[in-house]
């Protein structure tokens, strides 16, 4: 049977994303669905800011914001009026702020999000392999390989149809009846709510009946409806709504008359203005999470892990960076640069996070129902900055122990958290770019600011340069003679990089600090520039030695 190095099961966002990061460093990837066709779901409404980061750095965020549009004011009606209008994001700044592109989510059916992911992994000559179900999970192990299943160990998978396979590694990212979890036998503690129960759909509407430029919320004390346009379409609105209940108070399943009735009776629409519905689901509140994210060559991801109240549209989002987490992980082991045990650190890092979210969305569905109970309340509720997704970090990581962490109250961030981006300029040609479009693509960057770090960016890209999975980027300050500038270098024209990193201004030539920023953005090492241990160690951590490994210690230590 043909071996492949990672086996994706699932294709929706979490499992493409995944695939994508894997694709692009040259990683033999499958993805594998059970359903027989990519299916349209009506669930997720689109990225949050980092999750937008994210798909910038894989080169889909601008047909993302093309096929979609900015989150829409909410106007809320009671006894079918209009009693508020609230815009979340009016207070947001007119422009993206230097230390983030994106200051806002982004409207955008999951479908669509689907498919422009499925279209950019087809360009790396995947393509999903539909109608295919994963039954049987059999790990062995290579000849001397050690328990956590290194060196030539994988995983025979059975599937319901067709051939067997085998893969190095196989992550599940099969939603939250995961089927790879099951075979695993890894426990999914938590609780469903079954009186917190909401029904689903997308919808046509007559056109002309609601403005389109607004997410209408009409919140009465025997229920709800929820109208939001669903962008790229003419006439295809979200509906969202409490369900119709029998005589004894159950949930009845959701359907095209009972979306009709529902509409009627809660808005000023006849139920005949709803002319389709599809999609049709029901939702209740599922708070619930995996006890493990790891068993041996087998990884979990997404819904697959953990599974949240829909307050704060944190689930796609939250599969999505765990995504982006783990592919790098996956990339270097698979590469033989870093050892199988880097892939620990994808559960020391995500699942407290995932804890974190499932405590969120609840608190957030809470705060949300609180204040649909006044006239004028709405989903605004629900968003708060830390939905955006911006400020998760992992201080707490064996990956953020390099370096000295910056004292109490200083400026500039920890390692751990996501590194700061910051508009600057190419010092050879003086375009406009960005320091997340320096991080873009399947590498670690070392970025240097000050002289002094001349001689740390030197040894790092002696060691690890050209295909070593390593950059180095000096970033001069405005002030500073750059004549003779490295290529890739750039300006901090406005010092808005040196503000958000900390690094401040000094007349001192040896003076520097340099920043070791990870794949998934996020920073391991800030240190300064004669700190050079730190910088050699992470990067040997993560990367091997390089070519540092052909020469003598001497010269190793010469260079520092």
């Amino acid at each position: 049977m043909g071996m492949t190095d990672v086996l994706i099961v699932g294709a929706g966002p979490t499992g493409l994303v995944l695939a994508c990061d894997l694709a692009r460093r040259g990683v033999a990837v499958r993805v594998v669905d059970r359903s027989p066709a990519p299916p349209r779901t009506s669930r997720a409404k689109g990225p949050n800011p980092r999750s937008l980061e994210i798909l910038d750095d894989l080169g889909v965020a601008e047909e993302v914001l093309a096929a979609g549009s900015a989150p829409l004011p909410m106007l809320k009606y009671r006894d079918r009026r209009p009693v508020a209008e609230a815009d979340p994001w009016a207070d947001s700044a007119p422009s993206p702020s230097p230390d983030a592109r994106y200051d806002r989510g982004w409207l955008i059916a999951q479908w669509r999000l689907e498919g422009i992911l499925r279209d950019r992994l087809a360009g790396y000559g995947v393509r999903v392999e539909p109608g295919r179900e994963v039954v049987g999970l059999t790990q062995g192990r290579g000849e001397g390989e050690g328990a956590d299943g290194a060196d030539g160990g994988h995983v025979d998978v059975t599937y319901a149809d067709g051939p067997a396979g085998r893969a190095r590694y196989v992550v599940g990212c099969d939603g939250a009846h995961s089927s790879v979890r099951k075979l695993l036998g890894i426990t999914f503690e938590g609780t469903t709510a079954e009186d917190q129960v909401m029904v689903c759909g997308d919808v046509d509407l007559a056109e002309g009946v609601l403005d389109r430029t607004r997410w209408h919320q009409w919140f009465d004390e025997d229920g709800a409806v929820m109208l939001c346009p669903i962008p790229g379409t003419r006439t295809g609105w979200w509906f969202q709504a409490g369900p119709e209940r029998d005589g004894r108070g159950r949930p009845l399943a959701p359907t095209a008359e009972g979306f009709r009735r529902l509409l009627a009776h809660h808005t000023a629409l006849p139920g005949r203005d709803l002319t389709r519905a599809e999609l049709l689901s029901t939702y209740r509140v599922n708070v619930r999470m995996a006890d493990r994210f790891r068993a041996g060559r087998v990884l979990l991801a997404g819904d697959a892990a953990h599974v949240h109240a829909i307050a704060g549209g944190l689930g796609m989002n939250t599969g999505i960076q765990d995504a982006f987490n783990l592919g790098w992980k996956l990339g270097l082991v698979l590469a033989g640069h870093a050892d199988a045990e880097l892939l620990d650190t994808y559960e020391e890092e995500r699942l407290p996070v995932a804890a974190r979210t499932l405590d969120l969305a609840s608190e957030r569905l809470r705060a949300t129902l609180e204040a649909i109970r006044r006239p004028g309340g709405g989903l605004e509720a629900a968003i708060t900055p830390d939905t955006t997704g911006l400020g998760v970090g992992y201080r707490w990581s064996s990956l953020a122990a390099g370096g000295r962490a910056p004292e109490a109250g200083t400026p500039g961030p920890h390692a751990g958290d996501r590194a700061p981006d910051a508009p600057c300029a190419d010092a050879a040609t003086g375009v406009e770019t960005r320091l997340h479009r320096v991080f873009a693509g399947p590498r670690t960057t070392v970025l240097g600011f000050g002289p002094g770090s001349a001689a740390a960016l030197r040894e790092t890209a002696d060691a690890y340069g050209g295909d070593g999975g390593v950059r180095v980027c000096r970033v001069y300050a405005a002030h500073e003679d750059r004549a003779g500038a490295e290529p890739g270098a750039v300006v901090d024209d406005a010092g808005h990089a040196a503000a958000a990193y900390g690094t401040g201004a000094s007349g001192d030539p040896g003076a520097g600090t340099v920043v070791v920023v990870r794949p998934d953005h996020h920073v391991g090492v800030l240190a300064p520039a004669d700190d050079a241990r730190s910088v050699r160690e992470y990067l040997r951590r993560l990367h091997g030695a390089g070519r540092s490994a052909e020469r003598s210690p001497g010269m190793v230590d010469a260079v520092r």
